[in-house]
């Protein structure tokens, strides 16, 4: 029989690492990191990663596993996961993919092109350009060159703007036609948890969560993650509150202002994932179930709906 793994999905700050670490006691299960930020070993408490307590009450696995200098892919995180899962299953665990990246789950439930490898010179030629004329000119370059592909991005993702780039002059061809090449899902059969809270709802927890970041000690792990000196267009570079909060230890901006712009692009984020997670099926949708609030804070999350919640997991067989 096909092995089941359960995905817990859904914008950021809707409850979904509570959630997974309830369900991997309920039944013997292993959490498996799917946000791409929380790969990270040098930003715990700025990307809500679960604490050293959490960890200890179930296995987990794939967080804070890779340095800041190593940008992470699509394509790691696969065969990461795979993995990881493929261990879950041999002690006899239930694999629970949780986190808000949704291209991270599409590679497994819907494959992934083998994209070859573009080589360094291309690498080296997208980070030059990207330095030099700035992600819009990039941008507009690559719709030059390749209009499918730009067609999906965003004149300020800087990250994908080079990633395409650099598919293009590597290969000869462009990233939007690798990615519709034939590819197989995982061998696997997945159920899928997406919670989809009220805007309302989410903009109040993001408020609440960097006043709990801020006194976990947010502002020592940015002050560490700049010392590093890093390149600023590494993906750790541009999680949510790491920009916001340099700009205020430099003496920029007030506290207050960081923060109103930290929980300005949180949100904006949100909106942005509900909308993927809305118009991407990560399961069949009888294999699909839908909490429409804020897990756990939320008194209309009753002990029926959670009953409910865990009924449709045990009927998965």
């Amino acid at each position: 029989m096909t092995p089941l793994a359960l995905i817990v999905a859904g914008p950021t700050a809707s409850g979904k690492s509570a959630l997974a670490l309830e369900l991997a006691e309920h039944f013997r299960g292993t959490v498996i990191n799917a946000d791409a930020m929380q790969v990270y070993r040098e930003l715990r408490v700025l990307t809500a990663r679960p604490t050293p307590e959490d960890e200890a009450r179930v296995p987990h696995a794939l967080y804070g596993i890779r340095p800041a200098p190593e940008p992470g892919s699509v394509a790691w995180w696969r065969g990461a996961a795979l993995a990881e899962m493929n261990a879950a299953r041999e002690r006899g665990l239930l694999p629970i993919l949780t986190g808000g990246s949704g291209m991270y789950f599409a590679s497994l439930t819907h494959g992934l092109a083998q994209i070859p490898d573009v080589g360094l010179a291309a690498r080296s030629e997208a980070r030059s350009l990207l330095k030099q004329i700035g992600p819009a000119a990039l941008h507009a370059r690559l719709a030059e060159n390749d209009p499918r592909t730009v067609a999906g991005l965003r004149p300020t993702d800087s990250q994908r703007i080079a990633r395409a780039w650099e598919v293009w002059r590597g290969t000869g061809t462009g990233l939007a036609s690798w990615q519709t090449a034939e590819s197989q899902p995982a061998p696997w059969r997945f159920a899928s948890i997406l919670l989809d809270p009220p805007r309302a709802e989410l903009r109040a927890a993001i408020r609440l969560r960097f006043a709990g970041m801020l006194a976990a000690g947010a502002l020592d792990e940015v002050c560490s993650l700049t010392a590093l000196g890093l390149d600023p267009e590494l993906p750790i570079m541009r999680a949510h509150g790491v920009r916001e909060l340099a700009a205020y230890l430099r003496g920029e901006v007030t506290l207050d202002e960081a923060g109103h712009r930290i929980e300005l692009v949180t949100g904006q984020y949100t909106k942005r994932q509900a909308t993927w997670f809305r118009h991407h099926k990560l399961a069949d949708a009888t294999l699909t179930h839908t909490i429409c609030s804020r897990y756990m804070d939320n008194p209309q999350y009753s002990e029926r709906n959670h009953a409910e919640l865990l009924a449709f997991i045990e009927n998965l067989g």
